[in-house]
């Protein structure tokens, strides 16, 4: 035996998946007996926990062996070969379906009561379950998850059979078991308690989690308009938000950049509504000409700003900028013009000397966070630091590179983004060196 209780496997199952920490994270529960592992896990990643229904269809003449599964959205997975082994008819299969799904509507009922699902629409999103035997519940529920728009699937179980990610076929992005062993008969022989998890409990699990969770953060996608082309983005408000940070892009990059995302579910976890869009059109972007155009790029992000400004639900908040490397040019260009009311910025990893002249008319408090290894951008940070006349600081980040990949450092620059516009987008915008 590997694990004493659904709780213990749940927290060695969180070890191995810190990285996944501060990346836009969900975590998915299979009930009933995949919610209590999913609630360590969510803990550990300080990730919201929900759960994802799918129901096994079992062989009639042996109800605990899987021949397929339903999930949520109409998903079906059918293993034929164990429908031919168990010579099941059509009919039979039909009638098992049917039953079950009256179960799944039943069960979101009864876990769900009137809430609405956890979004899950471009984010990273971490199945659980005690265990994985045949695959056919895990095969549904990837798939159930990929289809409400999941950016990522990372599948997590405590144990599975030696060749269990072949059998997924790809379903998943990532695949994560503590174990693995290749004498598998059952998922409960590697537990020493393995008793049923009741209705009460996975309830209960997550009205906990939702109670001590971050606020709840309303996800929709939306299309700028103004002059000029229409821009898609990805808003992010949670309730009560304090403010509105605008992201503009590096180049290369667009509005489902992972380390934007990242740092912007750390503002969410602290009240603060996030605009993640695409400053150029697909078109544009192919443009070099353009990828690097400060000017335009400003352009677009102030007509985002004056979007926001006018849409119902971000009207009444003050605004920020982050801009991460080029984009932080945009960012400084963008609240360098006249009129334009926005309250702090951030730039990671940017490079405001594109921003030029710009900088001595920024009024906006700036923040510049530069890796401590990317020699040559702290330098160019440094240097338009000293032209800026507006509150300013740079942070350097001890050890990163430009793209904050090492351990720790993009958590870092969230948390350093996350006091900057939380302690600025309050106040007032206040002037002086700063320096």
């Amino acid at each position: 035996m590997y694990f004493a209780d659904r709780v213990d496997a749940g927290r060695q199952l969180a070890a191995r998946l810190g990285h996944l920490k501060g990346h836009d994270v969900v975590v998915l529960g299979l009930p009933r007996g995949g919610v209590p592992v999913a609630a360590e896990v969510a803990e550990a990643l300080d990730a919201p926990l929900d759960i994802c229904l799918v129901r096994k269809l079992g062989v009639p003449s042996r109800p605990e062996l899987a021949m397929g599964a339903i999930g949520e959205g109409g998903v079906r997975v059918v293993n034929e070969e164990i429908v031919r082994g168990g010579g099941v008819t059509a009919r039979e299969l039909e009638a098992v379906e049917e039953r079950e799904r009256e179960v799944l509507a039943d069960r979101a009922r009864t876990y769900r009561g009137s809430r609405r699902p956890v979004p899950l629409e471009g984010r990273t999103v971490v199945v659980v379950d005690d265990g994985l035997a045949t695959g056919a519940t895990a095969l549904a529920a990837c798939r159930a998850v990929r289809a409400a728009g999941a950016g990522r699937i990372v599948l997590a179980v405590p144990v599975a059979p030696h060749d269990w990610a072949a059998r997924l076929g790809g379903e998943a992005d990532e695949t994560v078991a503590v174990h693995t062993p290749t004498g598998f008969a059952a998922v409960g022989q590697f537990y020493r308690r393995f008793d049923q998890t009741p209705d009460a409990e996975v309830v209960a699990l997550l009205d906990r989690s939702r109670a001590a969770g971050a606020p709840v953060v309303r996800h929709s996608s939306v299309r700028i308009q103004s002059s000029g082309p229409e821009l898609p983005g990805d808003l992010a408000v949670p309730d009560g938000a304090a403010g509105l940070v605008l992201f503009a892009h590096g180049s290369g990059s667009g509005r489902h950049s992972p380390r934007n995302r990242a740092v912007a579910a750390e503002l969410n976890g602290a009240g603060l509504g996030t605009l993640l869009f695409d400053l150029l059109t697909e078109a544009e972007a192919a443009d070099r000409a353009r990828v690097f155009d400060t000017p335009l790029l400003a352009e677009r992000l102030a007509r985002a700003s004056a979007w926001a400004a006018e849409w119902p639900e971000t009207e009444a908040l003050p605004r920020g900028y982050f801009g991460a490397s080029t984009g932080a040019a945009a960012a400084l260009w963008a609240a360098a013009a006249p009129g334009d009311d926005v309250a702090a910025v951030v730039s990671r990893g940017g490079r405001p000397d594109l921003a030029g002249e710009r900088l001595a008319a920024v009024r906006a408090p700036t923040l510049l966070i530069v890796g401590g290894s990317d020699a040559l951008v702290l330098d160019l940070n440094r240097r338009a630091q000293a032209l800026l006349r507006c509150e300013s600081r740079v942070e350097v980040v001890a050890g990163a590179g430009h793209l904050f990949e090492e351990p720790g450092a993009l958590e870092e620059v969230a948390e350093l983004a996350t006091a900057w516009f939380t302690g600025h987008l309050l106040g007032p915008v206040t002037g002086g060196d700063g320096q």
